[in-house]
């Protein structure tokens, strides 16, 4: 029996990375799995591959219109819709005073609008049923700042916000918000050339546990957050960092 069995979730940017993770997780837990993306072939080979239990969606998290559509295939095909994972990210470098206002708002409009519509377009359904769970992806990144990471920051902090006034205002209609904060994980989006100098690994050498994370390791905590597990468990915040939060690195305090 899987701790999904009846659950139909549905997840963006699912098609690599820790979206792909989450979809296979949820669907080795029973669960049936929408997977929205905007890149269709690698999309369709993950649902492929999971078989009769997933269904591929385009969906590009800027347009309402492609958040209905993705609604509307979880019910067409499966009945209902008891999960929402708003997984799907962009993360764009530069200082504040070099970013483009384009490129700025394009990390605002993927990352926090995004999320937001997520929600938009689920809320309905889940009201309707008297249940259901909604798990934002933020970041270390919505604790703490860093660097020329200010777009990115910026939506990281805005989607623990958002969650935390989401759970108020749906937890009497049986719906839950948390949200799940990775630390480094070795996805794409550390493959990107301005990081192709670093070993990830020895980039969090210093953290209590001393390595890059693995998308799986998110996958599990959002099984949990999407089981009925976590049912007592709304507005809140779900660190998967290496311990990279608890405090800064003490130089010689490595081993």
């Amino acid at each position: 029996m899987g701790r999904l069995d009846g659950k139909v979730a549905l997840i963006s940017g699912a098609a690599r990375g820790q979206g792909e993770a989450e979809a296979r997780r949820f669907a080795e837990e029973g669960a049936r799995v929408v997977c929205g993306d905007i890149l269709d072939d690698l999309g369709s080979a993950v649902v492929a591959d999971l078989g009769d239990q997933a269904r591929y969606c385009h969906l590009d998290v800027t347009r309402p219109g492609d958040w209905a559509q993705a609604v509307s295939v979880a019910i067409d095909n499966f009945g209902r819709l008891d999960v929402l994972v708003n997984n799907a990210g962009i993360l764009r470098i530069g200082s504040l005073e070099e970013m483009s206002l384009e490129e700025y708002m394009l990390v605002v409009n993927i990352n926090q609008v995004g999320c937001f519509l997520g929600m938009k377009a689920v809320i309905p359904t889940m009201k309707a049923a008297g249940s259901g769970s909604i798990i934002n992806t933020s970041s270390t990144s919505g604790f703490a700042g860093m660097p020329l990471l200010g777009a990115y920051t910026a939506t990281k902090f805005a989607i623990r916000g958002m969650t935390k006034v989401a759970a108020m205002e749906l937890g009497h209609y049986g719906v839950r918000v948390n949200s799940v904060h990775p630390g480094g994980m070795d996805t794409a989006m550390t493959d990107m050339p301005e990081f192709g100098h670093i070993d990830k690994d020895a980039a969090y050498g210093a953290q209590p546990i001393p390595r890059i994370g693995r998308p799986i390791e998110v996958a599990h905590l959002m099984v949990f957050l999407a089981s009925d597990e976590s049912s007592y468990c709304t507005g809140a915040e779900y660190l998967v960092d290496g311990g990279f939060m608890a405090g800064p690195p003490i130089a010689g305090m490595e081993a």
